[in-house]
């Protein structure tokens, strides 16, 4: 028997009308060099809706991609509901891959057209080299702006002058294709995740419950992770959702100077970024103070989060930094390292190490971990396995790949590559990427928690554990540190001050000192490029995912 219950599609379309009828005068705002751009909701649905109407006039149809290569932006917001709003498929081309790595990706996705940021101008000419055949452009720019900055391009704004006011969104099925996002190809060449408005809608009401992020309309959400990834978490749709104000750093994301005056000036609530970018903070506000008590909560995720940085802005600025663990594949929220009632009664150190790890998974997604065999593994916070996903807004295979998309399920199961115990409460604590554990002898090392011990020392601003090969026990960990400004920390203070929390074989045989650790296109450490100063035979495969 089956219910007698109403079925409304779940539209990315229907969560702009929501805004836009019960939040018409909440702000959207854009930095940039030259100061703030602010629309209201209100007239972003409006212009939304004249791009959509506009691409029908250009040909563009259901199904057809539409990319965009751009930074953070209204613009790029009014995109992210007018290409499905019309029933295409919104493509969001990473702009920190490589360029023959971006011409790839839209070869395999067949953009129709792309949409370039004008910042983005020399970078996409790097892309558009080796393209077979040139794509329709249009160029993100002003009517300031000439179509010479984005050369052979439509101007954005004259194809918004050209749109019908009054077009209606159509009725799409809910389970149509509304956003496609490539992995960062760090575990071979990028994947194409194809979400739907269903899933996009349904992961937008699991970022306003009270146990996730409770995201409602009196939050200002600065969304630092780039809309080219991932969604940009998400947060794009969820703040339309509830009617939040959102700011968007436009090229200006990684400058810690520009988020920390941004919080300030727009009482930003809400932020989400990685790691890398929050740490970047915690230094400048200590170099140049601001006022940023109107912030509640930091959304990280993409690495671990040390657990000396969140009782750092517990403790100084009386934030919350919420961790997150997901991928891609996986919406891409699928847990959070939010406390549970019985661990009301944990010391403060037993509790930054469980806000330190990946949490439980969010309502809405199943989560088991496996063994090699397929087995679960009893939930005893010891034993590793593999982390296996399913849910409303978990992959089913890869857009166009359908080898790949075989490999990555089992029984149904999204597998994920990442190592992980679990607790009798389900809470996850990852220990490594497949690729990344250091098999010493043997016996397995996570490089994750030799990071986060190494990076708890004040004098340590970033630290990155790989395996190096070795003569008698094949792999050994070797860390590589960046000082914190000033600090003249050694090898030998570093390893005795995390000696006392793991086996005597566990630590690092060497620690190298460097200015810098590379970073993945979306701000991970780049271990490949690591393991890759070691020499070809220490690579044994790729990094995060």
């Amino acid at each position: 028997m089956r219910g007698l219950m109403q079925h409304d599609e779940l539209l990315v379309s229907r969560l702009l009308e929501r805004a836009e009828t019960f939040h018409p005068r909440v702000r959207v705002v854009t930095a940039g060099p030259a100061g703030a751009h602010e629309e209201s909701y209100a007239e972003l649905a409006g212009r939304a809706r004249r791009v959509a109407s506009a691409l029908i006039a250009r040909g563009i149809r259901p199904g057809d991609r539409v990319a965009t290569f751009a930074w953070n932006s209204s613009r790029h917001l009014e995109l992210y509901f007018a290409v499905p709003g019309m029933g295409a498929v919104l493509h969001t081309l990473n702009a920190r891959l490589h360029p023959r790595q971006v011409a790839a990706i839209v070869r395999h996705a067949g953009d129709a057209t792309v949409f370039v940021d004008p910042a983005l101008a020399g970078e996409w000419g790097a892309v558009a080299a080796p393209l077979d055949a040139p794509v329709p452009l249009v160029s993100l720019g002003g009517e300031e702006e000439t179509s010479a900055v984005v050369p052979g391009a439509t101007l954005y704004e004259d194809l918004v002058a050209s749109g019908d006011a009054g077009f209606a969104w159509p009725d799409v099925d809910e389970n149509d294709a509304a956003l496609l996002c490539y992995t960062s190809g760090t575990t071979g060449a990028p994947k194409g995740v194809l979400s739907s408005h269903r899933s996009i809608y349904l992961h937008a009401l699991m970022h306003t419950m009270a146990d996730t992020v409770a995201l409602s309309e009196r939050d200002v959400v600065l969304s630092v992770v780039p809309m080219f990834h991932a969604g940009g978490w998400g947060f794009p749709y969820s703040a339309t959702l509830v009617g939040a104000a959102q700011v968007l750093p436009g090229a200006l994301g990684a400058d810690a100077a520009t988020l920390a005056a941004l919080i300030e000036t727009q009482g930003v609530t809400v932020a989400t970024g990685v790691p890398t970018v929050w740490i970047n903070l915690l230094r400048e506000l200590e170099r140049a103070p601001r006022d940023v008590s109107s912030l509640r909560m930091i959304k990280t995720g993409g690495a671990a989060m040390p657990a000396a940085r969140i009782r750092e802005y517990r403790e100084r600025h009386g934030v919350e930094v919420l961790q997150g663990w997901g991928m891609t594949e996986t919406g891409p929220l699928a847990s959070l390292a939010r406390p549970a009632p019985e661990h009301d009664d944990l010391s403060e150190d037993e509790r930054d190490r469980l806000l330190a790890g990946q949490g439980r998974p969010v309502p809405g997604i199943r989560i088991r971990v496996v063994d090699v065999s397929g087995a679960q593994v009893p939930w005893d916070a010891a034993t590793i396995g593999e982390i296996q996903v399913r849910g409303n807004w978990v992959a089913a295979g890869y857009f166009s790949d359908p080898a790949r998309s075989a490999e990555a399920l089992q029984d149904g199961w999204l597998r994920t590559g990442d190592m992980a115990t679990i607790d009798p409460l389900g809470f996850l604590r990852l220990v490594d990427r497949n690729k990344d554990l250091v098999k010493s002898g043997g016996e397995w090392i996570s490089s994750l928690e030799l990071e986060a011990a190494l990076m708890a020392h004040p004098g340590v601003q970033e630290a990155a554990v790989v395996a190096a090969p070795h003569e008698t026990w094949l792999e050994r960990p070797l860390a590589f540190v960046v000082r914190r400004g000033g600090s003249a920390a050694t090898k030998e203070e570093l390893l005795s001050s995390i000696a006392p929390e793991f086996p005597s074989w566990w630590l690092p045989d060497d620690v190298v000192f460097v200015d810098e650790i590379p970073k993945t296109s979306v701000g991970k450490f780049d271990k490949r490029a690591l393991r890759e100063r070691l020499g070809p035979s220490s690579d044994g495969g790729d990094g995060t995912a």
